[in-house]
């Protein structure tokens, strides 16, 4: 593939809700622009976007994907994109390398939950978007329904500049309202497409989408407007730059029609994206910072070299796969850049544009272009590499936090020891995984956006590692704490013969407020306990607090004063002082009216409007406190503190109320008082399992 200026390239990203077609549109793209010598499919398994092992088991794309095409004297970078809830980080990601965002529907399901999600992505990135109504040779698709769809959510701004001819079936071509010409395909064909009159039954339906195209168009330019006015409409010149504008300045939405399936549409698609959508010349500055100011970047060749890392792969053969995009400059390859996060010098050897998992070589890429290295020592995805006398770092994109958790372990001994480092050779890639020791259950946790993402990450370690792992509920981490005030004593005599032990000590136990910890105070006066004891006593507190009192919980939250006390000159030790205290503390917990504490997660649920109902009457089964909603399109948002230990199903339970379509993000916010009936039942099942306070040491 040849070197293309910023002029030329158009750099897309297809995202939409899951099974709206986003593959397929990239493969039928692909093979019209001749990227690739055949129309692939997605129940073949053979589509060059979606080529992992487990996307082709699962038919549907887990990592964004990218795979350039050459139309008409441009280079029209592809992004392939995640549709499934629990990889929309991925989709984010490839966001920020794209110039536009085209969002694909799915002709007979119209706009869905994820297609509100990223089409809002879209917008909090500033990105033009465009739709694509895909499907309509399906049985029950309606070009209407599904524009009826998208206008009802995202407005009138979603303006048609091609309406379908023939239905379902006998889908067979589109009309192109800004020209007023009708391209009709072949079934499974090349994909060009062959341009004739508009047919007689509809003429007048695209006269009233031209009509109202045009209209739109002027709306926003008061130069158009008054030729509009004067003339009553615009010359097709005057529509391209107008609408090209209204794109750029994220004010109107081109709608589109194919079936990528059949290959219908394709060829005009690639025309309009051409003429239609911004190239990176036309985006605004790229805005970064140095020391504290403010850096900016024009996208052209002629500004100093900088490249944004959007995407990182552990590849099994090449190593690590380092996806960027050149925001600046021309980068050639044997480049030398500075990472700016962690100062690394970084040799970009072997340069090359990426066609899913195939990599073909290049010398150089200019500014706006995608391509890939191989063996980056010490940049990660969201690092901005620069040449060194012109620092630059560009904010990295922001992710979503991990929304679900299971407890992980190997399967056999022999793979205990390597469990951790493999895994963190998957969040190289895998921003939004967190991996880490519960410091109070002991147990490895493995947090993520959902439970497929989870079992994708087992399937990566069984594939890549031959690592063999299990996986269960983790333990839910309560603590216990104390509602009351005690003052009691703790007295530790023993005689043995010689030297005895002797300690004796007066507390006091009092709550403290969720989060303050513990606390310790030496009130003793007169020397009724020496001094070098005082700790001892204090660390007879922490080491007991450690097992609890009800279950076996740590204690938190509670406060203890020691204020009097005798001793022995001769059998007094820091050891007898220890003990004492620790007889001090279970005394007091007998009557300081001790509690079990649970962990409350913020939790943030989105699903369709019509769920609603259900949705909040099952937080309020869950002993969930609803804090807050809102309405955006047909999604609705619910806010809710609920308890962990009732979050731990969610997920499974989340899809079926919703066929599917509803997600959640979920993160700790506070620990609160168990309820006496759950309380009763957690410390029986401590005591079944044995768990009771340290014995006395007598």
């Amino acid at each position: 593939m040849k070197v293309y200026d910023g002029n030329d390239l158009r750099n897309i990203a297809l995202v939409g809700h899951l099974h709206s077609g986003k593959t397929s549109l990239a493969s039928a793209m692909l093979y019209t622009a001749g990227a690739v010598n055949r129309l692939t499919r997605v129940d073949e398994g053979n589509t060059p976007t979606d080529f992992d092992e487990e996307e082709v088991a699962r038919k549907i794309t887990i990592s964004a994907a990218i795979a350039p095409l050459e139309w008409k004297k441009n280079k029209v970078n592809i992004s392939d994109t995640p549709g499934f809830n629990a990889f929309l980080y991925e989709t984010r990601g490839a966001l920020v390398a794209a110039d536009t965002g085209v969002v694909v529907i799915d002709g007979v399901a119209g706009v869905e939950v994820g297609t509100e999600k990223v089409a809002w992505q879209c917008g909090e990135l500033h990105i033009p978007r465009v739709f694509v109504i895909n499907k309509l040779d399906r049985e029950r698709s309606s070009f209407e329904r599904a524009l009826e769809s998208v206008q009802g959510v995202f407005g009138r701004g979603a303006i048609p500049v091609q309406i379908p001819i023939g239905a379902e079936k006998e889908f067979k071509g589109v009309v192109d309202v800004i020209r007023m010409r009708a391209w009709t395909y072949t079934p499974d064909g090349d994909g060009k497409g062959k341009e004739g009159d508009i047919p007689a039954d509809l003429q007048d339906a695209a006269q009233l989408a031209h009509e109202a195209l045009v209209e739109m168009v002027a709306e926003g330019n008061d130069q158009l407007m008054e030729e509009f006015f004067n003339e009553g409409t615009l010359p097709v010149d005057h529509i391209i730059d107008g609408l090209k504008q209204a794109i750029r300045d994220l004010r109107l939405y081109p709608v589109f029609c194919c079936s990528a399936l059949r290959n219908i549409g394709t060829g005009q698609l690639l025309d309009q994206f051409c003429e239609l959508l911004p190239n990176p010349v036309e985006r605004d500055n790229a805005y970064g910072s140095w020391n504290g100011q403010e850096v900016v970047r024009k996208m052209n060749n002629s500004d100093p070299l900088s490249v944004y890392v959007f995407k990182t792969l552990a590849d099994p053969f090449a190593g690590r796969l380092t996806f960027f995009r050149v925001v600046s400059g021309v980068l050639k390859n044997d480049a030398h850049l500075i990472n700016a996060t962690t100062g690394a010098d970084e040799r970009f050897a072997h340069l090359s544009t990426p066609l899913g998992k195939a990599q073909n070589p290049i010398l150089e890429l200019h500014a706006g272009d995608i391509g890939v290295v191989a063996k980056l020592k010490d940049t990660l995805t969201g690092h901005t590499l620069h040449d060194k006398p012109h620092p630059v770092q560009y904010p990295p994109v922001q992710l979503p936090e991990p929304s679900i958790a299971y407890a992980i372990s190997a399967k056999s001994r022999n793979d205990e020891d390597k469990l951790g480092a493999t895994i963190h050779k998957i969040m190289e890639e895998d921003l939004c995984l967190r991996f880490g020791r519960d410091p109070q259950t002991k147990e490895f946790l493995l947090h993520g956006t959902g439970q497929a993402h989870i079992e994708t990450v087992v399937s990566k370690l069984k594939r890549r590692y031959h690592l063999d792992v299990a996986l269960h509920a983790p333990k839910i981490p309560y603590r216990e704490t104390i509602r009351g005030r005690a003052e009691v004593q703790g007295r530790h005599k023993k005689q043995t013969g010689g030297h005895g032990q002797f300690g004796d000590c007066w507390i006091r136990m009092e709550p403290l407020e969720r989060g303050a910890g513990f606390q310790f105070a030496n009130e003793v006066f007169g020397g009724s306990i020496p001094r070098n004891f005082i700790p001892a006593v204090e660390k007879g507190i922490v080491e007991t607090s450690v097992n609890g009192f009800l279950a076996g919980f740590p204690m938190v939250d509670f406060k203890v004063t020691v204020f009097d006390g005798s001793y022995h000159d001769v059998d007094s030790s820091e050891l007898a002082f220890k003990l004492a205290a620790r007889k001090a503390f279970k005394a007091g917990m007998l009557t300081a009216k001790p509690v079990l504490l649970e962990p409350i997660m913020r939790v943030e649920i989105q699903g369709p409007v019509e769920f609603a109902g259900d949705l909040m009457s099952d937080v309020n089964g869950r002993r969930g406190r609803i804090g807050g909603g809102e309405t955006k399109g047909a999604t609705q948002i619910i806010q809710a503190m609920i308890p962990m230990a009732e979050m731990l199903t969610y997920q499974n339970d989340l899809t079926a109320k919703t066929q599917g379509r509803g997600t959640f993000t979920m993160e700790f916010d506070h620990y609160d008082y168990v309820p006496a009936l759950q309380a009763d039942k957690i410390i029986a099942a401590a005591k079944a399992a044995g768990v009771h306070a340290t014995d006395d040491d007598d």
